[in-house]
């Protein structure tokens, strides 16, 4: 993992974990609030109700007050009135009015009259609630609420019901009714599904913040990323001309202290071979050894002047700058041909303007790279090399007979310096806006080196 990775890493993780610490707190908060608004809402419903049945149970007291309370305890004419009263009294769909004794026998259901004259003392409901039980000690505590299951005359399915009773001491009777609460029931969790979609909802809107969040940061990095890697290009590139415009200014000076320095001292010292040699031929015969040591090491002079003057040129040939490109290139044609008996075919154009002096040196550098290639690799026996400016674009074409390359083979070779060579031409020839172009078959290569239009300033080049 390179330092960009972790610094968009250490970027990432955070915000990923206070994202999540965020949403599972809010997550929580919002379950919290919502299971409390759920509950006040059911509660406000079931009070609603609760006051609802008061007033019922209360209105039913009301109308059987009249008879109720002058009564005796034991008037069976009072209590057949009370519970034909009682029966009449309905309200609603479902809404009826019941009695039981205290023992549990039902005295009055108007919804349910099978249930009359026995005793259900022991009636549960599904969930095990004694029912009757129940009903009966709110009574007699008084009066109160019991939630219990019960059957709903509309439907005849079992609802959720919440009823309110209230004793007649002088009789032992329970007076109760009750209202179903399936519709509460049902508007709770219509209204808990509401809250769960809102809660749902803002996870939603945290999930998208949290990817649009990390999206922004990847994308920022990888602009970053981008950015920084052009300019350590741009930088590279630069850096790469720097390079090479240092080894042309290094190889000039060499050039030149290889040309006004040693090459000045070994012609001397040949000059001087060559006196001795000759003084030597005058005088008497026993003087010959001498004279062919002399003519010997004047030869070796002669050799080592050559190769010095042949690394000189090679350097930084000093005809490309006193004479220009074209007479350089057919001076390299010229030896290159003596040194290899390759046949080469040379053309060149006189420019209306002047290459700069750094374009010019590149073309002269990838031809000298090209020509030497071919000498080592190629196996050719003829070479065409002709520069050219067609509609202002310089361009330097070199092609030869020899049995060719893979182009591709060569850029997936894991050999570093694979290709070096037409690597150092490419760069050379992109700092300038040019471009390369490489094909190869088993008929010959063609090396076309292109400098692009706008190159050429005014002046004469030959």
């Amino acid at each position: 993992m390179n330092l960009k990775q972790k610094v968009l890493l250490l970027a990432t993780v955070p915000l990923i974990l206070a994202i999540s610490l965020i949403s599972t707190l809010v997550t929580y908060q919002a379950q919290s609030l919502a299971k409390e608004e759920i509950a006040a809402f059911e509660r406000n419903m079931l009070n609603a109700k609760k006051l609802e049945l008061l007033n019922y149970l209360s209105l039913a007291q009301t109308s059987i007050g009249h008879i109720y309370e002058p009564a005796s305890a034991e008037n069976p004419k009072a209590k057949e009135q009370v519970k034909e009263i009682l029966k009449t009294l309905t309200y609603g769909t479902d809404g009826y009015f019941f009695v039981y004794d205290f023992e549990g026998t039902n005295l009055v259901h108007p919804k349910q009259p099978e249930l009359i004259g026995k005793n259900w003392w022991g009636l549960k409901d599904t969930t095990g609630n004694l029912v009757i039980q129940h009903l009966i000690s709110r009574a007699r505590e008084g009066g109160g609420f019991h939630r219990y299951l019960w059957s709903k005359p509309s439907s005849g399915e079992i609802a959720d019901k919440i009823s309110y009773a209230v004793s007649l001491d002088k009789w032992n009777w329970m007076l109760g009714t009750g209202l179903y609460i399936d519709d509460v029931i049902s508007q709770v969790e219509a209204f808990e599904e509401e809250v769960q979609d809102r809660i749902w909802q803002t996870s939603i809107i945290i999930l998208i913040i949290t990817f649009t969040s990390l999206g922004v940061v990847f994308v920022t990095g990888i602009v970053i990323n981008l950015h920084e890697r052009r300019l350590a290009d741009v930088k590279l590139k630069e850096l790469t001309q720097r390079i090479i415009e240092t080894q042309e200014e290094e190889r000039g000076r060499v050039a030149r202290e290889l040309h006004d320095g040693i090459s000045q001292i070994l012609v001397s010292i040949k000059y001087a071979h060559e006196m001795a040699l000759n003084k030597a031929q005058k005088t008497e015969s026993d003087t010959e050894e001498i004279a062919a040591a002399i003519g010997k090491g004047a030869n070796a002079l002669n050799i080592a002047i050559n190769e010095v003057r042949r690394i000189s040129r090679d350097l930084r040939p000093s005809i490309l700058d006193d004479l220009g490109l074209s007479p350089a290139l057919e001076s390299l044609a010229h030896e290159f041909s003596e040194r290899t008996d390759i046949k080469v075919q040379i053309s060149t154009v006189a420019f209306k303007d002047l290459l700069p002096k750094d374009a010019k040196t590149t073309l002269y550098r990838v031809a000298q790279e090209t020509l030497t290639n071919i000498e080592r690799h190629s196996g050719a026996d003829h070479v065409k090399l002709e520069l050219s400016a067609p509609r202002g674009i310089v361009t330097l074409s070199i092609h030869d007979n020899g049995t060719g390359f893979d182009i591709h083979g060569l850029s997936v070779k894991k050999d570093p310096l694979a290709g070096i060579g037409l690597r150092n031409m490419q760069e050379r020839l992109e700092h300038h806006g040019g471009e390369l172009q490489v094909t190869s078959s088993t008929k010959g290569t063609s090396i076309v080196a292109i400098l692009p239009k706008g190159i050429l300033r005014t002046g004469g080049e030959n």
